[in-house]
């Protein structure tokens, strides 16, 4: 609750400390609670507020009494005996009751909530007002017309809260507080009585994104704010297109886009490009294949398409019917119609990859910096028949040259014969890290991997330097498959009998299909899965989730549940719970059926996929349930596997917030069981990746010494 936390310090000022005169002892005052007279015992509650947040101890004892005085509805001065009870509490350190005494003492509470120079005590209890506040709403928020009322009291005083936020222009704070308890009256608000609309929308979708943990009521927020981008002087297409990229409205996009670029003036067309570039950037396929099919269509593509359907359904004439119609010429096109077919294809373009691509290609290219003698002095320092060293060192060559397309390692003469070492499953890992260096090579690919590709006629002679190839060429084009899909698939269904080519096959359809919910390749894959292949299996399970990737099919994860519950490999197995786990990627709350499923099935193996469903569902988000569910199992399960991906998990859920991953692993990574230690160490190198966090650094030394 920093939010909330931060309004009230912010609105209220820094607590001091409350003054008043000390006494010996307030037996004389406390005595007048026993007298009948009303006065009295008015002037003792009076004498006794003054001195309490010294004498509260004494007072203690005769707590009863003024809890008392306070439940008789007939004393005058009840919310006295009220606000007195209350301190007391809060110095017994019992907040709870002295936040229902506090609201019980009406004004006199709130005033001095309002006073310039709030106690300590007040500060404490407002905190504690906020947070029932938020938890309240929450409740009502989730629970809809069944749950209980706001206590009005407390609606009071947060009311008060934003009126003082606004007044004093502490508007992040007010944000803070609609945000943390759902008031989207109060947000709106907030960014109209604001002075920079335009800072405080960008600061709203920050912490909309980063730090509300719902997803449905972000969905409601983004919406609002698109709302309200709209109505700005000069409306903020950027924003507006970001937050219906998170709410997944692909046609909402597709129209602001070909609004953009219909319009006349170049500003506008730019616009246009600079969103699509941000849109690429998310590499949601499926949402970018959406745009691109819901942009204008060119007036050229019209006219192709209407002299395509009047050709198609166009009735034959009989043998007598010797009428002819002359065949109506393309018109020519008007400058305007130019011009909108040019900007559509440019944007296009932009949303497939291809421009960001070949960009992103020539930088990688052009700041290439690695230093070959390390390959080298790394290769001939190591065993020549070590096979694990051997694959090691092909892997450090394509990590360093990811993407640059310089495979002068591999190709040197002096390497050639080094590298004809790798057998079976090595040389499958080998030939594919050759796709991860030319990774984009997308108008290249097949040349770049023409040496090791199945023949096109013929049986395989090298299956896994085909199968290794196959997969190669899905690294390419991962997330831009369009091109390289149908030849994929082609070679997928050509392969009968050979499980390490099909295996392949599979990684590279599930890679160039990522995320593009494409049902054609995802019944394909099925087709292999159904086979009942352990090795073919494994990786269709695999690739049936990425091609999936995101899109919490029902459907999807119905079938590979069924089909995971009913084999008998345990490849296949773990292929379909990593598949259903990525399926449900960035789904969080939408994904907790599945996550529940999972995580109670016997099957460990299963329960290792709950894990990581946890991981992709949650992934960045921070949420405390999910962190709360991964450290109960890693401490619970049965299974050493599932302990450990649990512990490793929490280094997904916590990559946003890095500087929270050592803390929160620091004693799993003492724990007695290797398993969890080794989970520690893999959350804090996920989370804390390229950080140079001295905390993961203090953390992981240790590890390189332990024995296990």
């Amino acid at each position: 609750r920093w939010m909330a936390a931060a309004a009230a310090e912010e609105a209220m000022g820094f607590p001091a400390v409350s003054s008043g005169p000390l006494l010996a002892s307030c037996r004389p005052l406390l005595s007048l609670l026993a007298e009948n007279e009303h006065k009295l015992k008015q002037y003792a509650l009076e004498q006794m507020d003054k001195i309490v947040d010294y004498n509260w101890a004494e007072i203690a004892d005769h707590i009863e009494q003024i809890e008392e005085l306070y439940e008789d509805e007939k004393f005058s001065h009840r919310e006295l005996a009220a606000l007195i009870a209350s301190k007391v509490h809060y110095h017994l350190e019992q907040f709870s009751e002295s936040l229902t005494y506090a609201l019980g003492a009406g004004t006199l509470f709130t005033d001095q909530i309002a006073s310039g120079k709030p106690s300590q005590y007040v500060f404490t209890i407002l905190s504690k007002v906020i947070d029932q506040y938020i938890a309240a709403r929450i409740e009502r928020s989730e629970s809809g017309s069944d749950a209980e009322p706001v206590d009005a009291r407390l609606e009071a005083i947060v009311e008060s809260m934003f009126d003082r936020c606004f007044s004093e222009g502490n508007i992040k704070q007010a944000v803070g507080i609609a945000l943390e308890s759902r008031r989207l009256d109060k947000l709106e608000e907030c960014i109209t009585v604001s002075g920079d609309r335009t800072g405080t929308l960008a600061y709203t979708l920050e912490a909309c994104q980063t730090l509300v943990q719902s997803r449905t009521f972000r969905n409601t927020v983004l919406t609002v704010l698109v709302q309200v981008y709209r109505t700005l002087e000069t409306p903020d297409y950027q924003n507006i297109c970001l937050c219906l990229m998170l709410l997944e409205d692909d046609k909402a996009v597709a129209a602001q886009l070909g609004e953009l670029i219909k319009r006349d003036d170049e500003e506008s067309e730019l616009m246009a490009y600079q969103i699509a570039f941000d849109l690429c950037g998310s590499d949601m396929q499926h949402f970018l294949l959406a745009v691109r099919s819901g942009l204008p269509v060119p007036a050229s593509e019209r006219q192709s398409a209407e002299a395509a359907t009047t050709a198609e359904g166009g009735e034959e004439k009989t043998e007598g019917d010797t009428e002819m119609k002359d065949v109506e010429a393309p018109k020519e096109l008007s400058e305007a119609e130019k011009k909108l077919e040019t900007r559509v294809k440019n944007l296009r373009k932009i949303l497939s990859g291809e421009t960001t691509i070949g960009i992103h290609l020539e930088f990688l290219f052009r700041n290439n910096k690695t230093d070959m003698l390390i390959l080298n002095n790394i290769k001939s320092a190591l065993e020549v028949r070590n096979s694990i060293t051997h694959q090691a060192t092909v892997f450090a060559n394509a990590v360093m040259h990811c993407g640059t397309t310089v495979d002068t390692f591999i190709s040197q003469p002096e390497n050639l014969e080094w590298l004809k070492r790798a057998s079976n499953w090595a040389k499958f890992s080998a030939t594919a890290c050759v796709g991860m260096i030319h990774k984009g090579c997308i108008n290249s690919s097949r040349n770049v991997m023409k040496a090791f590709l199945p023949p096109e006629t013929g049986m395989s002679s090298q299956p896994y330097s085909e199968g290794g190839a196959l997969y190669a060429l899905g690294l390419i084009h991962a997330g831009h498959g369009e091109g390289i899909l149908k030849y994929l698939s082609n070679e997928l269904k050509k392969i009968k009998n050979n499980e390490t080519v099909q295996h392949g096959a599979c990684l590279g359809l599930g890679l160039a299909g990522m995320a593009s919910a494409n049902d054609e390749i995802y019944e394909d894959l099925k087709d292999v899965l159904f086979q009942d292949n352990a090795v073919a299996g494994e990786a269709a399970g695999l690739a049936m989730g990425l091609v999936m990737l995101g899109t919490a099919s029902e459907k999807a994860c119905e079938e590979m549940l069924a089909y995971a519950q009913d084999t008998q490999h345990e490849k296949i197995i773990r292929g379909l719970a990593i598949g259903m786990a990525l399926i449900m990627y960035g789904r969080e709350e939408g994904a907790d059926t599945m996550i529940e499923q999972l995580t109670r099935d016997k099957d460990p193996i299963l329960r290792y996929g709950g894990m990581y469903t946890i991981a992709c569902a949650y992934s960045g988000t921070g949420n405390n349930s999910a962190i709360r569910r991964l450290l109960h199992v890693a401490v619970s399960d049965v299974s050493d596997d599932v302990r450990r991906a649990a512990v490793t998990c929490l280094g997904f859920v916590l990559t946003n917030t890095p500087e929270q991953c050592p803390r929160v692993v620091s004693l799993l990574a003492e724990s007695y069981n290797p398993h969890v230690r080794y989970g520690s160490a893999l959350a804090c190198g996920i989370a804390c990746a390229g950080t140079g966090m001295q905390e993961a650094i203090e953390l992981l030394e240790p590890m390189t010494k332990d024995s296990t």
